[in-house]
């Protein structure tokens, strides 16, 4: 499918909170906090989601007006209505129709599969992306590991139909899901499963909570599966990739693309370290800043792959 990102922008909160601001609210050692989960310092929003993301639109919009927004956020700002209304509302736009696509930590990746094809189709012309999390707000500080992980960030692009003499396009999109994970990460509360009137919901429910070494045995395996597929479905090595942007789940998941993926560390974008895990917003982040840092050009592959709350796992390359 022709499609050409035109637009590209980021929001990081101001406030950076460190491994050793951290570190007594979850009775955790700061190299404990740095070696675990690979994160050094991550940013702590004091504005919402809407605003946050409507901060990386305006970046990646610049002038341009989009024909249908798209919130793939993991986390909404309420249950109704819908995220985009309020994103739309902060950019000062009417009338335009948006709505969420939501896969939790994919949900990027699952937008622009989903504008890819509404573009090749013709129904729409310039599809703005937004993913905006804040992962802070729901960290359990008696759950140490997820809570040293979460950061809050949002990111932005305006997809395109690509010229023929442009050659950006899709190339693949895969994703597959695994249900037997469902109970690795999970927000239980804030649903119909238990609503906050239930007598037997607490306060825990409603908090971020997350088995790392189950999810990381679980993903370690079926993530390696993906790039074998994805490599031999598009008679592609390794070495043919420009860049790999995966979802920056923990340090350790993204070590393992080059340990068990084959790929060389500095092909693998990674800014765990400065950002931490900021859920749906993590990849689109990771191809901004990529931009930014000049790490991608027209032509390159870009190979996007990552996981989610399901479990599942999802796959795009993309020819920028």
């Amino acid at each position: 499918m022709n499609l050409k990102i035109s637009g590209i922008g980021y929001y990081l909160p101001e406030y950076i909170e460190t491994s050793e601001e951290l570190a007594p609210k979850i009775n955790k050692s700061i190299d404990w906090i740095n070696t675990l989960t690979g994160v050094v310092e991550r940013r702590v929003s004091d504005i919402d989601v809407d605003l946050m993301g409507a901060k990386a639109s305006k970046l990646a919009l610049k002038d341009e007006v989009p024909d249908l927004i798209l919130n793939a956020s993991g986390v909404g700002k309420q249950v109704i209505p819908d995220t985009s209304v309020f994103i739309q509302k902060e950019l000062g736009f009417k009338g335009i129709p948006s709505f969420t696509v939501h896969s939790t930590c994919l949900s990027f990746l699952v937008a622009l599969h989903t504008a890819a094809n509404f573009i090749s189709q013709g129904s729409y012309k310039k599809i703005l992306i937004v993913s905006a999390d804040r992962g802070t707000r729901g960290r359990n500080f008696n759950e140490p590991e997820s809570a040293a992980l979460l950061g809050d960030a949002a990111a932005a692009i305006l997809v395109e139909k690509a010229l023929d003499n442009e050659g950006s396009s899709m190339l693949d999109f895969t994703m597959n899901t695994y249900p037997e994970g469902s109970h690795l990460t999970e927000v239980r509360g804030g649903g119909t499963n238990l609503h906050p009137h239930d007598e037997e919901t607490n306060f825990a429910d409603n908090l971020f909570s997350m088995n790392g070494p189950m999810i990381y045995k679980m993903a370690r395996k079926t993530v390696y599966n993906q790039i074998q597929i994805d490599l031999k479905n598009n008679n592609l090595k390794v070495d043919d990739i420009n860049l790999v942007i995966p979802h920056q789940a923990s340090g350790l998941a993204i070590k393992a693309y080059s340990k068990y993926g084959g790929f060389k560390e500095d092909k693998v974008m990674n800014i765990l370290a400065k950002t931490g895990n900021c859920v749906a917003a993590s990849l689109p982040l990771a191809l901004a800043i990529a931009y930014e840092e000049n790490r991608i050009k027209r032509g390159d592959l870009i190979y996007f792959i990552g996981t989610g709350a399901g479990l599942s796992v999802a796959s795009c390359l993309l020819r920028y």
